[in-house]
């Protein structure tokens, strides 16, 4: 089957032209709100151009860059998810007070529901899965759980206290 491309994808887009226009819009955004040379939109824009030219020449500040965006991209998305799933959890009860501890204990599922779709989105599903079944995963899964089990148990013990 034919590799499919599109023109995004292409290295001229991809690693050139993208991240000058980016560095581009960023740097002259940046010079006409502090208007530091002034009114001129032009010098801004010759400036952000030769700025954007000088970013794209170099190699390693270019990589560092795309490397933040794509962790940029994927925390927005998973910002995203959890504040949907958040916004299921919660539908129609703005007026109604929610228990303390119940919006905690959502809150810790929403993120554990969160943490095991990255996993599962990024194929590192396996490795956890090869992980946990090892002597010493085991070890530690077992370890893990016997904490949580103290916590919760000293967690009810301190509530009924007070």
């Amino acid at each position: 089957m034919a590799d499919v491309t599109t023109f995004l994808q292409y290295d001229i887009i991809s690693k050139f032209l993208l991240p000058f226009l980016l560095v581009f819009f960023i740097i002259f955004a940046i010079l006409e709100k502090t208007k530091v040379l002034g009114d001129k939109k032009q010098i801004n824009a010759l400036i952000s151009f030769v700025i954007g030219l000088i970013f794209v020449g170099a190699i390693y500040p270019k990589l560092v860059v795309e490397n933040l965006i794509l962790f940029l991209t994927v925390t927005l998305v998973a910002v995203f998810v959890v504040l949907l799933i958040w916004g299921f959890i919660f539908e129609g009860t703005t007026d109604a007070k929610l228990h303390k501890g119940l919006i905690i204990g959502l809150g810790i599922i929403a993120t554990i529901a969160l943490v095991i779709a990255i996993i599962w989105a990024t194929g590192f599903l396996s490795e956890v899965q090869d992980f946990l079944s090892s002597g010493i995963g085991n070890t530690i899964l077992t370890n893990v759980i016997f904490l949580v089990v103290i916590g919760v148990a000293l967690a009810l013990v301190l509530i009924k206290s007070k």
